[in-house]
C-alpha cells in the first residue's frame, strides 16, 4: 500500500478538492468555489492529500483547519467553540476519499494540524449524530477525542456531537 503525500492546498486544487467536498455530504456540508477559495484565505492550515506521480497525481483527501476565536465566521459549531475556549484549533472539515481509506490520511491530517499549533491547548471539531456519521466517530474516538456537548444545526435536520482533543 503506497502512503498518500500530504502537503498544502494550490489554487489548481480547487476543482478536485470542490468535487471531494460536495461528494461527502452531508457528512460535510457542501460549498461553492468562492466558500474554499475564502477558506483558503483564512485558513490556518489548507492540506491535501495526493497519490500517483506526474499526470497521474490525484486529490485523495483534505483537511482545514482554523484557529480560534478570533475569525469572522458564520458556523453555528465553530461559534460554540468560541462561545467556550480561550484558544483552540479547529478541523472545519477533513475528507478522505474512499479509495484511500483505511491508509491512515485522516490522522496524518490531524497529527499536522495539531502539530501546527504548538501553543494551542486544545483542537476541537464536530460529527454528525444525525445523520449519524459512524466512521466518523470510531476515528475521532480513537484518536482520542472526548465529546464536550451536542447540538441541532440546519433547523435541526442535522445534530452534531462537538468534541475536544488534547494537544
Amino acid at each position: 500500500m503506497s502512503v498518500d503525500t500530504l502537503r498544502s492546498f494550490v489554487e489548481d486544487d480547487l476543482g478536485a478538492v470542490l468535487a471531494l467536498n460536495n461528494a461527502a455530504a452531508p457528512a460535510v456540508n457542501e460549498l461553492t468555489s468562492s466558500d474554499l477559495e475564502w477558506f483558503a484565505e483564512i485558513s490556518h492550515l489548507f492540506l491535501v492529500s495526493e497519490s500517483g506521480i506526474g499526470e497521474e497525481r490525484q486529490i485523495t483527501g483534505f483537511l482545514i483547519g482554523l484557529l480560534g476565536p478570533g475569525v469572522d465566521y458564520e458556523s453555528i459549531n465553530y461559534n460554540w467553540f468560541t462561545s467556550r475556549y480561550e484558544s483552540f484549533l479547529y478541523v472545519d472539515r477533513v475528507v478522505v476519499g474512499e479509495s484511500s481509506w483505511g491508509q491512515g490520511n485522516g490522522r496524518r491530517f490531524y497529527e499536522a494540524l495539531a502539530a501546527s499549533g504548538s501553543d494551542q491547548p486544545v483542537m476541537c471539531a464536530e460529527v454528525n449524530i444525525k445523520p449519524r456519521n459512524d466512521r466518523s466517530l470510531i476515528f475521532h474516538e480513537k484518536f482520542g477525542f472526548i465529546p464536550v456537548g451536542e447540538q441541532d444545526t440546519e433547523g435541526g435536520s442535522k445534530r452534531v456531537q462537538l468534541m475536544e482533543y488534547t494537544i
